[in-house]
């Protein structure tokens, strides 16, 4: 039985599901709401379900709405890679990749992937999903990220753990604190400084918790953040150290900050790309995972 709907009604749901709003659907259409609406209210009827729930504030996905959304969207990435091979021109709509990342491998890593992903494909819209290390693995889980960037490995079933490399916590702290002129840092020297920690919530929390379970004098926090970036800024406003994965750290010639390794003990975490195994990447997803592999950092 044929149903009626089209095209335009399918880039109508994934407008309204990725932006939550009925206005902002219809204008990154370029169409009036009322159209907008219709458009939703047609294909509701094609398919004979309730994909959205509406009230005067919020748009939400029914559980309906967010399967046929994940579907949806791989079969308008397929379309998009069908008329790209066919035209060599840019597809009637843009394709989109959500990307789930502890905060703390967003702003020096996954910033320069991305910008080089824009100057090979400038058509497709990036989402992140910056978040802790178990929400990143439960977004990918669920089908929310079409892939992670995580440091906690593959812990669930359908999870497989992709190493990218490793790199060790060192201090954070401004030019102008004692330890600034240090070459390294024994951990058990932090318990005399002003120390900034992230919430228990953190993925790092936890694993500087095991590392640092037999040091006996460690540091006392005076503030706790629930992000390494915060954790940095509060750095950087004089408020205190804080030990931070390497990778969060700004470039060696940022005015105001600097890094120290830590040691007694080293302390690593390896961080990774996480997928699902029972699922395959769209095209312009795949093609994101793979610029992370070549952008790896070397040595």
């Amino acid at each position: 039985m044929a149903m009626n709907f089209d095209l335009n009604d399918l880039l109508a749901f994934r407008a309204v599901a990725e932006l939550n709003s009925f206005r902002k659907g219809a204008d990154s259409l370029h169409i009036s709401q009322p159209a907008f609406s219709r458009r939703i209210d047609k294909l509701e009827d094609a398919l004979g379900t309730r994909l959205l729930e509406r009230t005067t504030r919020r748009v939400t996905l029914t559980a309906v709405g967010r399967d046929f959304d994940r579907q949806l969207r791989q079969i308008l990435d397929a379309l998009d890679t069908t008329l790209l091979g066919i035209r060599g021109v840019a597809a009637t709509r843009m394709g989109e990749v959500t990307v789930a990342c502890v905060p703390s491998a967003v702003n020096y890593f996954l910033t320069r992937v991305i910008a080089l992903y824009h100057e090979r494909y400038p058509k497709v819209r990036v989402k992140i999903v910056d978040a802790f290390a178990n929400e990143v693995l439960t977004a990918v889980s669920r089908g929310e990220a079409d892939f992670g960037l995580n440091f906690m490995g593959a812990q669930e079933g359908d999870l497989e753990f992709d190493p990218l490399f490793e790199e060790r916590f060192v201090i954070a702290c401004r030019r102008d604190h004692p330890l600034a002129k240090r070459a390294k840092v024994r951990w058990s020297e932090l318990s005399k400084y002003d120390y900034i920690s992230v919430g228990k919530a953190s993925g790092n929390r936890l694993l500087l918790s095991q590392a640092l379970s037999g040091i006996k004098s460690q540091p006392q926090t005076l503030y706790e953040t629930q992000h390494v970036t915060t954790a940095i800024g509060l750095v950087e406003a004089g408020l205190g150290i804080a030990a931070v994965p390497a990778m969060a750290m700004p470039s060696k010639n940022h005015p105001l900050l600097v890094s120290i390794p830590l040691y007694e003990p080293v302390v690593n975490r390896k961080m990774g790309l996480i997928r699902r195994r029972s699922s395959v990447l769209s095209p312009t997803a795949q093609q994101l995972y793979d610029l992370c592999t070549e952008c790896r950092p070397k040595g």
